[in-house]
């Protein structure tokens, strides 16, 4: 015998959910995209999840296993270009206060060490470490986004047909909404990467890109605060883009004056 819950109890619970997303940093237009969502799920309906914004404020990521041993492995993209988009990812992240999670596998029995360049994004964080292959199986992961309170998980690491696919399946299985960012995680062979992103994008996640992420947290330029800094991750890690500021500023700024 199915129990049926009263309408009004759904009710005091989603507003419930709203007060909650306000307490952690959302704003009221999110809050009721939030009871909008969780109404949907209720009545078996599309939530539309996918086709709203990334904001500082919706979001969390997760950097996984960015180690020397998981990128000897790696074969599906060049491991420079890997690295440079992780760090730029990680810097975007610190750029907008985003929650960002640490964690490694094994390291020092087999993986190394995070790599140096994302650990000095982020002095003196703790680095969650886990003897399994999937993320999801760490309790004090799964504590630490929970506290951060964000219904969107963004997701990069190596490799991507294991510590990337387990954590996504199972996110997806607990109500969060993943994003892959597929051009800083790397499998090892380029089809293992593939099939682990149609794996998860058919599951419910959505592939992303590093600078897709950034710009549209930026989202508009008269948005000064973060101007300076999303621009200088722009010209460090943003290839011909990054180029083409650095000659506006060398080249036509100076001739304006």
């Amino acid at each position: 015998m199915s129990t049926k819950i009263a309408p009004s109890l759904i009710l005091v619970a989603l507003g419930a959910a709203a007060g909650l997303f306000l307490a952690s940093g959302g704003s009221t237009a999110e809050a009721h995209a939030e009871v909008s969502r969780a109404a949907a799920l209720e009545q078996g309906g599309d939530t539309g999840w996918h086709r709203t914004l990334l904001t500082p404020k919706n979001a969390a990521l997760v950097l996984i296993d960015f180690q020397p041993q998981m990128a000897f492995g790696v074969q599906s993209h060049d491991r420079q270009t890997i690295k440079n988009n992780a760090v730029a990812l990680a810097k975007a992240a610190k750029v907008f206060g985003v929650p960002t999670i640490l964690t490694t596998v094994e390291t020092d029995s087999f993986s190394g060490p995070m790599w140096p360049e994302i650990l000095a994004v982020f002095p003196g964080q703790k680095t969650i470490e886990r003897s399994s292959m999937n993320t999801w199986d760490s309790q004090e992961v799964k504590n630490e986004l929970k506290a951060a309170g964000r219904p969107k998980l963004i997701l990069a690491g190596l490799w991507t047909e294991v510590c990337i696919s387990m954590p996504s399946l199972e996110a997806l299985r607990e109500g969060y909404e993943v994003y892959v960012v597929t051009d800083a995680c790397g499998g090892t062979s380029k089809e293992a990467h593939d099939m682990a992103i149609q794996r998860v994008v058919q599951a419910g996640a959505v592939p992303v890109t590093w600078q897709q992420v950034m710009l549209e947290w930026q989202r508009d330029w008269h948005n000064k605060e973060t101007y300076g800094p999303v621009t200088g991750v722009i010209r460090e890690h943003s290839g011909a883009y990054g180029m083409g500021i650095n000659y506006v500023i060398d080249m036509v700024a100076p001739k304006k004056k």
